[in-house]
């Protein structure tokens, strides 16, 4: 296994986090990356004065394993993407932290470092972040038995930039991007969206997200492509959505038009708004006492997915 900077960085901070519950990390691919050539591009890591962790330039993208506690894992899974405006990954506090959070309910978690839109190291940079989402659904829904999974519960979860990715690849997965897609499925089971982009639209957009992904002068029909409140259909997984009235960086009608597409298609959907909490809270919105992991919780149970 290569030893990295970022390797040694995700090391402390999972040993400095508290009691280590089980946890590996893995490549996403064996041999050549799709969607890759030949660059100069080096992954970085920068550690914030608060500690947390923020990653850039991802060239070799990867799964990081949290296991439940012994005894505890009831077989279903989540695949974590965090935000970061599609140019840096948030990888501890809508990554690493919100994985052990959901050990806690007995579901085993994997944070995905996925490429970064990149036009030095990729050909095509609109579909490097899906193209390893799809992987990482692909790579767990195989390896469900190693993990006592069962491959029917593996859903995706994403944090703003990170819940456009998760809501691409739960209405985008009848067409597998890439070659060799295999016979696999890529469809989650469900989707859980935090405070998400979700259209691209000249007034729903969040301008970061969209330049970096799909450039600065897109066409009409990229636009409507990753636009995901227009990809929704009657197969889109159900989904549980989170967002904040006064967020002004994501606007929160972004939620409000994937779920009531859900609602014309017959998606079962739940969403969780509150008046006060801005972007980017993670597990905590301060301003309330509520905790929207008791939320999901509750989301998962109903839905069968806690039970053994």
């Amino acid at each position: 296994m290569k030893i990295t900077a970022t390797t040694i960085l995700v090391s402390l901070f999972l040993l400095s986090a508290g009691p280590l519950l089980a946890q590996q990390t893995f490549p996403l691919y064996t041999g050549t990356i799709p969607d890759s050539k030949p660059s100069a591009v080096k992954e970085t890591s920068v550690t914030l004065d608060n500690g947390g962790v923020r990653i850039s330039n991802v060239v070799q993208p990867n799964l990081t394993a949290f296991l439940p506690a012994p005894g505890t894992a009831n077989g279903t899974a989540v695949i974590i993407c965090p935000g970061g405006g599609y140019t840096r990954l948030s990888i501890d506090s809508e990554g690493y932290d919100v994985a052990k959070r959901l050990n806690e309910m007995g579901v085993t978690a994997f944070v995905l470092k996925y490429r970064l839109p990149n036009d030095q190291s990729q050909p095509d940079k609109s579909i490097a972040p899906l193209l390893d989402a799809q992987q990482a659904l692909r790579l767990v829904r195989q390896q469900a038995a190693k993990y006592s999974l069962n491959p029917e519960r593996i859903g995706i979860m994403g944090f703003s930039a990170g819940g456009h990715l998760a809501a691409t690849a739960g209405t985008h997965f009848a067409k597998p991007v890439g070659e060799n897609v295999g016979s696999t499925s890529v469809r989650p089971a469900f989707l859980v969206l935090m405070y998400p982009v979700i259209s691209f639209s000249d007034t729903l957009k969040h301008t970061g997200s969209r330049d970096n992904l799909i450039g600065k002068t897109p066409t009409a029909e990229q636009v409507r492509l990753y636009s995901n409140e227009l990809q929704v259909s009657a197969q889109t997984p159900p989904t549980f959505l989170v967002h904040a009235q006064d967020d002004k960086t994501v606007p929160v009608n972004n939620s409000i038009v994937f779920y009531q597409a859900c609602l014309r298609h017959g998606v079962p959907a739940e969403m969780h708004l509150y008046p006060k909490g801005g972007h980017g809270f993670g597990l905590n919105n301060k301003t309330t006492k509520d905790l929207w992991t008791d939320r999901l919780r509750n989301w998962f149970d109903a839905n069968g997915w806690l039970t053994k």
